[in-house]
């Protein structure tokens, strides 16, 4: 009995993305080009078909399928801070040493809900590294079948490679610290666990260290990421609405801010109030009290996405496993240790 041929598979098209939508090709157009002219409730029905059905616009795959730019990219929600900075230099230079030119995508370019606008942006590239929650998983899984996509500060999203530094176990430990060692018991957590993998990750860590002692997990405090919401997490302190002995904060930027904002309306810390970060930027180290942190190898994981895509772009095959770097806590005197 002879086999039959699989039949091949049919790729989408407008056409198809406008009859499961329920809508005119205009109107799906209208959306792939980021246009504000349609309800938010039909710009939804567009962009869940077009992640259904997996569809890329003719002339954005045709872009896509060229390789050989010499070049890779990175997209990252911005540039401010010291976490993208570290993080773009790590990625620069390994990609100068491989021979390869880099070019970057920020904010609303790489988070636009359109395929087209996305796909237009990284066509130049012959892979992209994407910071993981700044671009949509559907869109990044679409762009994986044409070049090679790995995710930063992520595991693996199906077809897509994840590197990331240690989360949960780093923020189990330096919340167990507070509670065993210092004998906070009403912990907060500030940053929000739906805007990033990695902070999700600090966030299930934090809560594990609570759980396992009896503890209630309370609600995160769903704040951004910036000195102007650190200040604001302040300001619920000082108003007595946030009443924690202890603050774990999603980044340092959070803690040095709030800690600044505190101290300048005299308040005592550690002794009225722990606070400490993530990342171990050079300010934890001079502030006063120096600030206790998760020191995580922020230019090295830059480094390692250039040289996963470098191999990945050569013929190598992605990774099942996320590459996940170690990540150590940093005892200083916000905590209440002593400051070395």
């Amino acid at each position: 009995m002879t086999a039959r041929n699989p039949a091949p598979q049919v790729s989408a098209t407008i056409y198809s993305v406008a009859e499961a939508a329920g809508v005119s090709i205009a109107t799906v157009s209208r959306v792939l080009q980021g246009t504000t002219a349609v309800s938010e409730r039909t710009r939804a029905k567009v962009l869940d078909a077009v992640d259904q059905l997996d569809y890329i616009p003719v002339a954005a795959a045709r872009s896509l399928a060229v390789r050989h730019h010499e070049a890779i990219g990175l997209v990252l929600p911005e540039l401010r801070g010291p976490y993208y900075s570290e993080l773009l230099m790590g990625f620069e230079g390994a990609a100068s040493e491989l021979g390869l030119g880099v070019v970057v995508a920020l904010g609303e370019t790489a988070r636009a809900p359109g395929s087209e606008s996305f796909a237009r942006m990284s066509a130049g590239v012959d892979g992209l590294a994407v910071l993981g929650g700044a671009v949509p998983d559907g869109l990044l899984r679409r762009t994986a079948r044409q070049k090679p996509v790995v995710l930063l500060a992520s595991d693996n999203l199906a077809g897509v490679e994840g590197l990331h530094a240690e989360n949960a176990g780093s923020a189990q430990r330096l919340a167990a610290h507070l509670l065993d060692e210092h004998g906070r018991r009403r912990l907060a957590f500030a940053g929000d666990p739906d805007r990033a993998p990695d902070v999700r990750a600090r966030y299930l860590g934090f809560a594990s260290a609570l759980t396992e002692r009896g503890l209630a997990v309370p609600q995160p405090l769903r704040s951004g990421m910036r000195e102007s919401d650190g200040r604001q997490l302040a300001d619920l302190v000082l108003a007595g609405d946030l009443t924690a002995d202890a603050c774990v904060c999603a980044n340092d930027e959070l803690a040095i801010a709030m800690m600044d904002r505190l101290e300048r309306a005299g308040r005592r810390l550690p002794d009225d109030l722990a606070v400490v970060g993530w990342d171990d930027i050079m300010a934890a180290r001079y502030v006063r009290p120096r600030l206790t942190t998760v020191a995580q190898p922020v230019r090295e994981l830059g480094a390692l996405a250039a040289i996963r895509l470098h191999d990945r772009i050569s013929g190598g095959a992605a990774r099942a496993d996320p590459t996940v770097l170690d990540t150590t806590v940093v005892f200083r005197g916000s905590c209440g240790c002593p400051d070395p």
